[in-house]
């Protein structure tokens, strides 16, 4: 497996990528320009201290990329997906604004997890989520953990009298 006859450009900017302050830059163009000499995979993996398929995704990269493949790509898997998305919002703040004894939890003092375990059995997520996960989800929602805790309320009738005497 080698490398496609590169044309005279496309030599200059591998020899000027050699120069780059990013190692993910400069490892791809010595694979290149190795490969593109006719040094084998396995030799240019044993000469640069990488592994074979190092290089052969480098070549990889190069025929479908062309010099795009010199940049990092995100290693994010292109399958994930949010854990709750923009049609949990409304229900999120519903259930928010009651007591978490209503969805028979133990306390009536919203915390992450006991959100996640809502959550989880009101169908909002596909499976049981750990507290940061909501915390994450909620921010990204634009719903911050600090502030919807403050917009929580009881059902408690004496509830405003007992949160202004419980803070000053």
């Amino acid at each position: 497996m080698f490398l496609r006859s590169l044309t005279i450009e496309e030599r200059r900017q591998l020899e000027q990528g050699l120069r780059s302050r990013n190692a993910f830059t400069v490892r791809r163009c010595q694979i290149l320009l190795a490969s593109a000499d006719g040094r084998a995979p396995s030799r240019i993996a044993r000469d640069l201290r990488c592994s074979a398929p190092t290089v052969h995704h480098a070549i990889h990269a190069f025929h479908r990329d062309g010099l795009g493949c010199l940049t990092p790509k995100s290693s994010r898997p292109h399958s994930a997906r949010p854990a709750l998305d923009e049609s949990a919002v409304e229900p999120l703040q519903e259930i928010l604004h009651q007591s978490p004894r209503l969805f028979g939890q133990p306390s009536s003092l919203w915390t992450l997890d006991r959100l996640a375990d809502v959550c989880f059995a009101k169908g909002l997520s596909p499976r049981r989520l750990t507290g940061e996960t909501i915390r994450v989800a909620l921010k990204r929602l634009g719903i911050s953990w600090q502030r919807a805790k403050h917009w929580i309320t009881s059902p408690d009738p004496a509830y405003a009298r007992k949160k202004t005497r419980g803070t000053g």
